[in-house]
């Protein structure tokens, strides 16, 4: 594996620090709320936050297997730094504070003083009175600007996933009120909403995106591919970020496609259809309703695999903790459309085009497809197989850089500019480098940080999905014949009949 890249780049000039860290929230709703963040939360009750997020921690302890990691932590950590070199916001920041371990010990010194007989016994000598509402401030705000991207797992000469202790860190936060508005909204309209899913796609309009998408691809290639849907007993359900049913037309047409030339059976459900979980960025509790929910969709349907679309945290998700929570070893098993569409064009069930894309292509790496080595070379053999001019990042693959939007940050609007500025501030200069016109992220939050990114920093190239590279090069079968058709002859034609009798 490629070593990860050294801190080189230059630290925020005053006026970029004060543009990334600026806050557009109100004086009065920071007095009310006593919480100096960037993000916006919903009001909760402040009033002693210490007592209840240690009783939220105690809660999770029980009922989880997070002390094991934590007792191992604790015991081996060395906070040597090693993995600020591996990080993208110290990179940009210098700041100790954004150094991962130095975040890691916050919730780790928490553990290790109120958990532990030796922290309990040695702060009643030394008279530590414990955990502050100005230390829960500063977890509050640290742990939202990391990107959870786990690069710094690979520095750590003890092997700490420090994003692992973030997302701990965060799920405890949610217990007692504190988890950014844009996260809590858009989950509470997936589990008990009246459209049940994060965008609030009812299914009458599902229905309408899907009809025209189909229609589309039928005056654009001049064949007939379906979505289908509530198709019982199919092989795959398929469930993708729904936002991609507002945002995505040209990746949904480019799956739409390759299942149609592979024939695959498949099938999308209106019982459930989003594929988003952001319980992977801040509550367990959260990621276990979502995963249950496409379960049952699953089993209503008769499906026999669960097929993931474009998404990265999506995918993983499903792919890692779907068993976990939904039948483990008899849960469906999970497989992303990248490794759908890699399969079929090396079986030579699709066909692309080498003549249409000829721009230079680059590729990023979803963290969560790429970090634990499960996508990375799968979408470089099809892009490689169409695409004459490509251009590799560096580093990629598993030392990928994040997009900046990691972590569910993508989702809070109100830090673009840190997200733009700090934490994406290196992939943009990756991109850069690439001289790319199209740069492939096959996941909904990573084109979208993408998107914000290459604008704000004036990097000229056209971020798209897999999928939709496919779309443009893919040739399809042609729509079966009707059953009565001319039999052209020396004689003229004729007309044959259902059985074939002229």
């Amino acid at each position: 594996m490629a070593s990860v890249m050294k801190v080189l780049s230059k630290p925020l000039t005053p006026e970029e620090r004060e543009k990334a860290f600026k806050s557009s929230k109100k004086v009065e709703v920071l007095a009310r709320q006593r919480l100096p963040v960037r993000y916006h939360v919903e009001d909760f009750d402040v009033e002693d936050r210490p007592r209840r997020f240690l009783e939220a921690f105690a809660s999770i302890l029980k009922h989880t297997n997070y002390r094991l990691a934590l007792d191992h932590y604790i015991r081996v950590t060395t906070r040597c730094a090693r993995c600020a070199v591996a990080c993208p916001i110290y990179d940009a920041t210098h700041d100790p504070h954004d150094i991962p371990c130095y975040r890691s010990e916050l919730l780790l010194s928490i553990y290790r003083r109120h958990f532990t007989v030796s922290g309990v016994l040695r702060a009643r000598l030394l008279g530590d009175p414990g955990l502050t509402d100005e230390k829960i401030q500063e977890l509050a705000d640290s742990y939202y600007n990391c990107t959870a991207c786990r690069r710094c797992h690979f520095e750590c000469p003890m092997g700490i996933d420090h994003a692992l202790i973030t997302h701990l860190g965060r799920y405890i936060l949610s217990e007692i009120g504190i988890a950014p508005r844009a996260l809590v909204v858009s989950t509470r309209e997936q589990l008990t909403g009246a459209t049940g899913n994060t965008s609030a796609i009812p299914v009458p309009a599902l229905i309408d995106t899907l009809e025209f998408l189909t229609e589309d691809i039928q005056d654009e290639k001049g064949i007939h591919v379906p979505f289908p849907v509530d198709q019982e007993g199919a092989e795959y359900i398929f469930f993708t970020a729904v936002s991609d049913y507002m945002m995505e037309a040209e990746t949904l047409k480019g799956i739409a496609a390759v299942m149609k030339a592979t024939g695959g059976s498949w099938t999308i459900g209106t019982g459930y259809y989003d594929g988003i979980n952001y319980g992977l960025f801040y509550s367990d509790q959260v990621m276990e309703h979502a995963l249950q929910k496409m379960q049952v969709e699953a089993k209503r349907l008769g499906a026999k695999k669960i097929l993931m679309g474009e998404c990265g945290h999506a995918s993983r998700t499903a792919k890692y903790f779907y068993p976990t929570y939904c039948g483990g070893k008899d849960a469906l098993p999970v497989i992303s459309i990248l490794e759908y569409t890699q399969q079929a064009l090396k079986e030579g069930r699709i066909k692309l085009d080498p003549s249409i894309v000829t721009e230079r292509v680059t590729y990023h790496d979803p963290c969560n497809f790429s970090r634990t080595g499960w996508i990375v070379n799968q979408p470089r053999e099809v892009l490689k197989a169409f695409c004459a001019d490509y251009e590799e990042m560096a580093p990629n693959g598993r030392s990928n850089l994040c997009c900046g939007g990691g972590g569910g940050t993508v989702s809070i609007d109100e830090v673009r500019p840190y997200r733009t500025t700090v934490s994406g501030r290196l992939k943009a200069e990756q991109i850069r480098r690439t001289g790319a016109h199209y740069c492939v992220a096959p996941c909904a939050n990573c084109k979208k940080q993408l998107r914000e990114l290459v604008e704000d920093q004036g990097v000229e190239c056209e971020i798209l999905g897999l999928h939709d590279l496919i779309y443009k090069a893919i040739i399809l079968p042609p729509d079966p014949k009707p059953e009565e058709e001319l039999d052209e002859t020396a004689g003229g034609s004729v007309k044959l009949s259902k059985g074939g009798e002229s």
